[in-house]
This record gives structure tokens, sequence and C-alpha cells, in this order.
């Protein structure tokens, strides 16, 4: 079985690349939801974080403060390896449990947004960069995230692993421009790794 990552910044349209592959019978890990499912359900990293940022980082309910975990860790880059450094650790493993389950398929993805900043693609064979344009992502993003001005959007992509860069390291590169067809692109990434991971 291979196992396959898929990853770019916001507004790439990577979740729609990826429903596509899902489509296609292919299992999905979605990195970002199971990290929210891990740190909401794995009791030592539940202690490691109420340690680590202090008893705001749940609520009273037990839920997990992402409004207050993101502002401790949004300009501060320390804290942000910090929490990174206990909730990554916990996402590999559950990763690699996940795929035992889906052992009889030919491949499996994992869409992860920090594919290489978590060093998430030491445990792939292979990586898709999904690209686009900024001034694509900056209209999908200006629809998708109404609440947040262009100023906060650029603010967190300039946060992230330049496009450049992860289109340099990664070993297939998608492009969904609006202007090229993102479905051959798909089934002929599809076709060759089902043949080899069969």
């Amino acid at each position: 079985m291979l196992k396959i990552g898929i990853t770019g910044g916001m507004g790439v349209g990577k979740t729609i690349v990826t429903h596509m592959f899902a489509v296609l019978g292919v299992p999905v890990y979605d990195a970002d939801s199971r990290a929210k499912w891990v740190m909401h359900h794995h009791e030592a990293l539940r202690q490691e974080l109420l340690h680590a940022f202090g008893p705001e980082t749940f609520s009273e309910q037990g839920e997990l403060n992402r409004t207050y975990l993101a502002g401790v860790v949004f300009n501060n880059p320390q804290r942000l390896a910090q929490l990174n450094s206990l909730v990554h650790p916990h996402v590999r493993d559950d990763f690699e449990v996940w795929v035992a389950s889906h052992a009889d398929k030919p491949y499996v993805l994992k869409e992860a947004a920090l594919m290489y900043e978590s060093e998430a693609w030491k445990q792939m064979d292979e990586v898709i960069a999904v690209y686009a344009p900024m001034e694509v992502r900056l209209k999908r993003l200006a629809h998708r995230d109404a609440h947040r001005t262009e100023a906060e959007i650029k603010a967190i992509i300039a946060k992230q692993l330049s496009e450049e860069e992860k289109m340099r390291r990664a070993q297939h590169v998608l492009c969904n421009d609006d202007r090229q067809l993102v479905i051959p692109q798909v089934l002929a990434l599809h076709k060759s790794f089902s043949s080899r991971g069969a």
C-alpha cells in the first residue's frame, strides 16, 4: 500500500481535490480534523496541553478552547512549536492505526496543511502539492472566510511554508487555478497510484 500525502496552503482547493479522490473510493485521513479529535479524546495529551497552556485550554464542559489556543500560539513561534511537539506525535500514531485498518487498499491519502512543517511527509511514500496562484486563492478566501479581512488572510498565509517550497519538495503538483481541468489530473494520479500500490 502506498501512503500519499496531499498538501497546499489556504485557498488552493486541496479539500475539493481530496473529495475527488474520496469519490473514487480512496480512504482519506484528514489530519486537521483528526488532530482536533485526538486533542479532545486522548487523555494523556489533554493533560499535557493543560500543563503547558493552562486551564483555559479546555472549557468547563471539557471542550477544546480553540480560540484561546490560537490566540496563544499565533504570534509566538516558541509556543506554536511547543503545541506542535505535543500534538503531532499523537496524530502520527493515530494515522498509523488508521492505515492498518485500510490494508486492503492500493493506496491511502493523508490531507495535511502542515505536511512539511509537522514532518508528516516522512510517513508518506509521495506527496501531492495542490497549487493555485495567490490572486485566485485570495478571491476564494474572501468568499469562504468573509469574517476575515484580506490583511488577516495574508498574515495567516505568510506564516505557512511558501507554495514554491511545497512544490519543490512534492513529487506531484496538481494545478487548481480555475483554468486547467482538475478531474483529469486527479484521474491520472489515481491510475498511477492504484497500479503501483496494488
